[in-house]
């Protein structure tokens, strides 16, 4: 058997017996040769029909291609003569807004670096990531501007949104006046390649506290190629951005991916279910990327939808974050039956892809996440021996291919024990690869909390909750909700003496994270359950939690 120009591959399942690894069934692809080039340049240089950009679905307000390549142009010259070079760290604290691109574009086409953070955060969550990410100017919009000035006084901050700066905040201009000048050919432009940097995202990685997720420009070219061969868009598509876009969710889809099609893409600041189904009536969408608490929802409540919305343009559903049960698939496809369900999986340290289902059939392989993307391998790898296993065998997944990040920001220790030398990255999913090459997630090995898409670390909060002078110990693990996936539970050893309560403990942890991140329910126990080297048996602590549903 051949495949791929490789001998010894099953082309059902694309496993190769020789060296354990699964390649992928889709067609490779196609990446740019040339070496010299940054992602900027190479969505703006792609041909397509499209007109609009991006519409903000509040005011109807529209950006052409025409003005959005311009207005990144004019952002990109101004940040050339601020200072901005290549290598620098810019910082994006917003909500989605037409301009959330424009910022992101302008700073890679330079070379420079940027790096999103939550507008739900607090202000010691951005101080955190500040200090870290170093970066030496800030984009927000005037009602975040106090939790960056609170965060960090000294750093400059250009305002989206507002036509003056107020006064005593360090703001050096407004976005408004960076998009009316007019580009410069003279502005200094360094050479930027495929290899440098272009994002810094904050993820929690397999474990613990947040890290900085290194990506290449190599690695968004690649992502947005998958985008592109992954929705084979021979007409200009409208798509409904309700993902945050701070995430590489929103990132991947919005700020870049789409752009390279010609998409029209119709930005919501927030979600809302009704702005939501009223943008795609009026706008005419024809693609709703969510997260599965939300596509529950709407067939929870899909009669009266139907009854009060027209979604006749919407075909295609996109579903990323979990794999979706059969009652569910067969359940919105019973009730929006013109409406296709496709579902993604990836991480921000494998630039938001990694596995996809492309049509309804696909999808109903029910639990799975997917064929692996295009150009990118699998291992299957038993996590207490190391030894890479064959179809149908629990393991850890590793991945391997051109979306793959470069590290964390700074901390070797953690990219050593995620990246191996050979380029795969763990990736913490504990899964099976079945005879037709189609994963399945079985298990998490991280251990992360999924809040409506978010991920919630517990090490975080444990290390918070160990602050209260009345908490002995503590763990935190993920309590099954119907409408949130996931929801954060604490156990709670109290000091002796201590008689503190639920609700004292959930609000000691509200004041100091973002909402999503919020303890919902809290257990008092004796002792918390370890091994013998000390970590928590947090399977132990679900069992109890659960055993009660």
């Amino acid at each position: 058997m051949e495949e791929n120009g490789r001998k010894g591959i099953d082309p059902k399942s694309g496993f190769c017996k020789s060296n354990s690894i699964f390649y992928s069934k889709r067609k490779p692809l196609p990446l740019p040769p040339n070496n010299t080039l940054d992602v900027t340049t190479f969505i703006s240089s792609r041909a397509h029909r499209g007109t609009i950009a991006f519409v903000d679905a509040a005011t109807g307000h529209h950006v052409t291609y025409a003005h959005l390549w311009r207005a990144v142009d004019s952002v990109a010259a101004s940040l050339s003569d601020m200072g901005i070079r290549k290598g620098n760290v810019v910082l994006l604290l917003s909500p989605n807004s037409i301009y959330f691109p424009v910022v992101c574009l302008a700073v890679m086409s330079l070379g420079a670096i940027i790096t999103t953070t939550n507008p739900l955060n607090t202000t010691r969550e951005i101080a955190k990531q500040i200090a870290d990410s170093k970066p030496i100017l800030a984009f927000t919009i005037p009602s975040l501007l106090p939790k960056i000035t609170a965060a960090d006084p000294s750093l400059p901050i250009v305002l989206i949104d507002a036509a003056v700066p107020p006064e005593g905040a360090k703001v050096v201009t407004t976005l408004d006046e960076m998009m009316k000048k007019e580009p410069s050919s003279r502005r200094v432009r360094e050479r930027v390649e495929q290899d440098d940097t272009a994002t810094l995202l904050y993820s929690s990685g397999t474990t613990g506290p947040s890290k900085g997720v290194v990506s290449s420009h190599r690695n968004l070219i690649a992502m947005v190629q998958i985008v592109l061969g992954r929705f084979k868009m021979e007409e200009v598509e409208t798509f409904i951005c309700t993902v945050p876009m701070f995430h590489i969710y929103g990132l991947v889809a919005f700020a870049t991916g789409l752009l390279a099609a010609g998409s029209t893409i119709v930005i919501l600041s927030k979600f809302e279910m009704h702005d939501m189904l009223s943008a795609i009536e009026r706008f005419g969408a024809t693609y709703l990327p969510l997260v599965p608490p939300i596509l529950v929802a709407m067939l929870n409540n899909a009669d009266a939808i139907n009854a009060k919305y027209k979604l006749r343009t919407l075909h295609s559903v996109l579903s990323g974050g979990a794999p979706l049960s059969k009652e569910v698939i067969e359940g919105f496809v019973d009730k929006y039956p013109n409406v296709t369900i496709l579902q993604g999986y990836g991480l921000t340290e494998s630039t938001g892809v990694g596995a996809s289902t492309d049509s309804l059939d696909e999808s109903r392989r029910y639990g799975t996440a997917g064929l692996l993307s295009p150009s990118t391998e699998a291992m299957i790898v038993d996590p207490d021996s190391g030894k890479s296993l064959p179809v149908n065998r629990d393991g850890e997944l590793w991945l391997r291919g051109p979306t793959i990040m470069k590290g964390y920001f700074s901390n070797e220790e953690a990219t050593t024990s995620t990246l191996d030398s050979k380029g795969w990255l763990r990736t913490g999913d504990v899964c099976y690869i079945d005879d037709d090459g189609f994963i399945f997630i079985v298990d998490r090995l991280k251990e992360l909390i999924k809040y409506k898409g978010y991920q919630v670390p517990p090490a975080e909060l444990e290390a918070l909750l160990l602050t209260h002078p009345e908490i002995l110990d503590a763990a935190v693990i993920p309590y099954p909700d119907k409408e949130a996936g996931q929801y954060p539970m604490a156990y709670v050893v109290r000091k002796a003496g201590s008689n503190i309560s639920e609700s004292q403990v959930m609000d000691f942890v509200a004041g100091q994270v973002a909402p999503y991140k919020r303890i919902r329910k809290v257990a008092f126990i004796s002792s918390i359950p370890k091994n013998p080297s000390g970590k928590i048996l947090r399977k132990d602590l679900i069992k109890l939690a659960t055993s009660k549903l």
